[in-house]
């Protein structure tokens, strides 16, 4: 059973290879955390029970399984589909308040996909459950305790007209059928509430992310060069993840030059960097099962022409007043607001084509509640300016902590006024 704990790698610095900078040690999520989490949304629930599905496995040898955020976000585990937590807060036996099902043992399976472990001890010390059982007494278990509590909690989205069913809604159905008397309430903001604010661990998990994204990005602005392949910078970029002990990225690395830095999702990364282009390269790490989200636009051959830092001054002063309005209470539309009225001002502002930006934590566009900042929030702020008929699309992306006061830039780190990225790029 696997938990986001996992060492920072590094390697010497011999013919080109990339060298892991010094870096503080790696974060780790401590059960305690999850164990909180589920008491706070017990204590939410008052007398409703809530259960909260892992997913299904995937069918594809290349891909790799990710629970449901929210069990993963309350349990910490993460490859045991199929698994299901239960809770049930009104329970008189006070360990079965929470309540882990996991799959089966089929020692066939395991001998292609791993061992697991037995229920014992041992893995409810891995775990921090002290009720653990298998899937196949889940219907006796559930059954009970929906006759108990009368009352059932959509924790999953709960209905949309244009999506399946959610697993809970779709459960729960099943027990309204049979059991008289029984209601189902919609509780889908709860655990995004929750995740909406971080805690000191879980900043700590993505500043770490931060910190191994800010290496791909020094490994691509030292690297880079006119003739290169725009998948050669991708893997430049995400070869200094591995390296760093990162086992995947938040989401597929953008690397558009070019015409190609205007595609706002751009996703081919297969053509010839030019001389004289600008390239907008999108990318993030993931750490402990949380995402860093940074983008910056810089020269191909090491220098702004003067267009280019023009339209470049334009953007990152959006980007400044955006960030400065970062706060608690304050709105993503509000800071939204913010930044357009710098760029609209400019004269580009029909070339500012999306939002300001979104939540960061164990998705890239996170799970959280609508409305006004709290602070532990992490948003990321990415104006940008695409103007196609010229090939230049300039986006700059950072990640933001809400503070008590104000904000924090956690992605400071990574050079992003055209002085400090001509100055890192002549180092090639």
């Amino acid at each position: 059973m696997s938990f986001h704990a996992t060492r920072a790698c590094s390697t010497d610095e011999s013919e080109g290879r990339l060298r892991s900078m010094p870096t503080k040690s790696p974060p780790e999520m401590p059960l305690s955390e999850y164990a909180a989490r589920r008491k706070k949304v017990r204590g939410q629930l008052k007398k409703s029970i809530g259960v909260v599905f892992a997913g299904q496995p995937l069918d594809h040898l290349h891909d790799d399984f990710r629970p449901h955020p929210h069990f993963e976000y309350l349990t910490g585990i993460t490859d045991e589909p199929e698994a299901v937590l239960v809770l049930d807060p009104a329970n008189p036996v006070e360990a079965r308040r929470e309540m882990l099902f996991l799959r089966p043992l089929n020692p066939e399976v395991e001998k292609w996909d791993g061992y697991r472990l037995e229920v014992s001890a041992k893995l409810r010390e891995q775990t921090g459950f002290k009720a653990i059982f298998r899937t196949t007494h889940l219907p006796r278990f559930l059954g009970a305790a929906a006759k108990r509590a009368k009352s059932l909690a959509c924790l999953h989205d709960f209905a949309q007209y244009d999506q399946p069913v959610s697993p809970d809604l779709e459960l729960f159905r099943k027990l309204e059928s049979r059991i008289p008397g029984l209601s189902i309430d919609d509780q889908t903001d709860l655990v995004p509430g929750l995740r909406g604010s971080k805690s000191s661990h879980e900043v700590k998990m993505i500043e770490y992310a931060i910190d191994i994204t800010a290496e791909g990005f020094d490994a691509a602005f030292k690297r880079v060069k006119p003739g290169m392949n725009e998948y050669e910078l991708q893997e430049t970029i995400e070869h200094a993840y591995r390296l760093r002990g990162a086992r995947r990225t938040a989401f597929n690395t953008i690397a558009g030059s070019g015409i190609n830095s205007t595609v706002l999702h751009y996703r081919a990364n297969d053509q010839t960097i030019e001389d004289g282009a600008l390239i907008c390269i999108d990318s993030g790490a993931v750490w402990g099962g949380y995402s860093a989200d940074i983008t910056r636009t810089i020269p191909a051959n090491g220098r702004f022409t003067t267009r280019q830092r023009e339209v470049y001054e334009v953007v990152l002063n959006a980007q400044d007043a955006a960030i400065k309005a970062c706060k608690p209470g304050a709105t993503l539309a509000e800071i939204d607001r913010a930044a357009r009225a710098v760029i609209t001002k400019a004269g580009y502002g029909d070339f500012f084509i999306h939002s300001i930006g979104h939540h960061l934590g164990l998705e890239t566009h996170d799970h959280a509640p609508d409305g006004p900042l709290k602070a532990g929030a992490v948003v990321t702020i990415e104006p940008g300016i695409y103007l196609p008929e010229e090939a230049i699309g300039i986006r700059i992306e950072d990640d933001i902590l809400i503070t008590k006061s104000g904000s924090r830039n956690l992605s400071k780190q990574v050079p992003k006024t055209v002085r400090e990225i001509e100055k890192v790029m002549a180092e090639r």
